[in-house]
This record gives C-alpha cells, sequence and structure tokens, in this order.
C-alpha cells in the first residue's frame, strides 16, 4: 500500500514539473520547483486525507466520519493564496495571472495524480502544456506579425 502511495505522489510531482519546465524554459517567475511543489504537496495532502487515518478506529458506541473531500477544499484555498500573491496590477497592465492559473491547475492535477486517476492527470498536463506552448507560439509569429503591420501601417499614415 505505502508503494502505491508513493507512486501517486511520485507520479503527481512529474506531472507538475512537466508543466514547471515549459515555465521554466519560458523564463516565467513559477517554473520546474514550484510547480512540481504544488504538485506533490497536493498529492500529498490528499492522501493524507483519503488514508492517513485509516487507523483510527471507532470506539464502541462511537461513529468516525471522514471526508477526504474537506482537505482538497483546503489545498484549493490554499493555492488560491499563493496564486493572489503572483498576480501583480501595475500601470493597467495585470502579470502573473497565467502563473497563478498554472499553479491552481497543477494542484489539482497533484491532487488526481494522488487518487489514482493517472490517465487523467496526465491528459490534463498535456492539456496545459499544449495551452502554454500554442499560445507562446501564437505571441511570438502571429500576435508578433499583426503588430508589426500595424507599426508599418501607422508610420506609413505619419
Amino acid at each position: 500500500m505505502t508503494g502505491e502511495y508513493i507512486l501517486s505522489i511520485f507520479i503527481a510531482a512529474m506531472l507538475g514539473g512537466a508543466i514547471g519546465f515549459e515555465r521554466e524554459y519560458r523564463s516565467k517567475e513559477a517554473g520546474f520547483r514550484t510547480h512540481f511543489l504544488v504538485a506533490l504537496g497536493s498529492a500529498l495532502f490528499m492522501v493524507l486525507s483519503m488514508h492517513g487515518f485509516d487507523s483510527f478506529q471507532a470506539q464502541p458506541g462511537v461513529i468516525i466520519q471522514r471526508d477526504p473531500a474537506r482537505m482538497a477544499a483546503q489545498v484549493v484555498s490554499g493555492i488560491g493564496f499563493i496564486g493572489a500573491g503572483t498576480i501583480i496590477f501595475q500601470k493597467n497592465v495585470v502579470k502573473g495571472l497565467t502563473t497563478a492559473a498554472g499553479l491552481w491547475v497543477t494542484s489539482a492535477i497533484g491532487m488526481t495524480a494522488s487518487v489514482g486517476m493517472y490517465a487523467l492527470a496526465v491528459a490534463a498536463t498535456l492539456m496545459v502544456i499544449a495551452c502554454l506552448e500554442a499560445m507562446d507560439f501564437l505571441h511570438h509569429h502571429v500576435f508578433k506579425n499583426q503588430s508589426q503591420q500595424k507599426e508599418e501601417d501607422n508610420e506609413e499614415r505619419a
């Protein structure tokens, strides 16, 4: 059983690290270590929530109720707090929103992997990386060309 738990948190950490590697490659604020740790921590909290209290046995006449979703909700709240700290509003420009969203989804991927839903966690990781890569491509190739064209048009009018 312990081996299964270790496998689930390992997979979560690797998937979070994959997202973080993409962010690190793009020189963004939160990179490999941050995403790795968020996914690992989220997975560990979920494993703890689901199985960490299995040894507690009810006393005669006492009913023990457990709700694994309670700890998951607290993880989501905590990640929201971390994400809020990464968002900066300066000179009418918002920065860090993608980083905050990335940490949020990385946490969800960690929790998903920790409950053994590996295929879903891998699919979500691939979608996140595809989204980040696609937007980077668009910003550097499509939008950049459009901005250059607008500048050239403005120069011709002047």
